[in-house]
């Protein structure tokens, strides 16, 4: 960053002062919280976690430190529910990110498609599978998003990371109610679950793997070493994807 991007000294101060009134707030709704789900104490506790991470950036930005805080992700996090005891509706929300790792892949695997009939798309013009937009849009148009997922490579793509959240309601929406903006005014507290998937569990679980097993660390003799070499000669060798965390109510 260069120095006329930096913070001033006086705006980490002021960081550092907002991160202390805002643990004065925290530890004052935990001591008058009225339950386990007191929604003044979760309140309290993401401004303590903004506070915090306004002040870890400046600090890093001015003097290149840091602190030890370290804020719970979305899975520890979720806030009180809130919803009905016993809902008659609910909307599932499903974000999946991918990479277009192979366009000409992408591209090749829309023209089968409008080849395979698939003219009368509402919105997509004739030279659509030129370009990747339109590509994108034949195939989602075509197949169902679980489709896609569960066969992303043939289409060029690449998995990132994904994210699926229910949502309980008293009663379903009426028609076509939502449509204009379907992602906007997403209660937190009417979520029943949420399940993330994301490559950076699998680095955190290696980590955790590779720990354990620097502790399980054994010397053998030769004798013994040979025996086990033997004994797994023919053992198959295990892989893993994304792994995946959740939380529910």
């Amino acid at each position: 960053m260069s120095d006329a991007a930096q913070p001033t000294a006086a705006e980490v101060r002021a960081a550092a002062e907002a991160v202390k009134t805002a643990l004065d707030r925290h530890l004052a709704a935990v001591e008058r919280r009225s339950g386990d789900d007191d929604p003044a104490v979760f309140e309290a506790f993401n401004q303590l976690a903004a506070a915090a991470e306004a002040y870890d950036e400046l600090l890093y930005d001015r003097y290149d430190e840091v602190t030890p805080f370290e804020i719970p992700g979305a899975d520890e996090a979720l806030p009180p529910y809130a919803g009905p005891e016993e809902p008659h509706a609910i909307s599932v929300l499903i974000r999946r990110d991918y990479t277009v790792a192979e366009p000409q892949r992408l591209l090749a695997q829309a023209e089968r498609v409008e080849a395979a009939d698939y003219e009368d798309v509402t919105g997509v013009d004739e030279d659509a599978t030129g370009t990747v937009p339109g590509a994108l849009g034949l195939l989602f148009g075509e197949f169902e998003p679980d489709e896609i997922a569960s066969r992303h490579k043939e289409f060029g793509l690449e998995e990132g990371d994904s994210t699926l959240w229910v949502t309980a309601a008293e009663e379903a929406p009426e028609a076509g109610e939502w449509l204009e903006a379907p992602f906007e005014h997403i209660d937190a507290q009417a979520v029943v679950c949420r399940f993330d998937v994301s490559a950076v569990f699998d680095d955190e679980e290696d980590d955790a793997d590779t720990a354990d097993e620097d502790d399980d660390l054994e010397f053998v003799d030769d004798e013994e070493e040979d025996e086990e070499e033997e004994e797994h000669e023919d053992g198959a060798g295990t892989g893993a994807g994304g792994r995946a965390r959740g939380a529910g109510r």
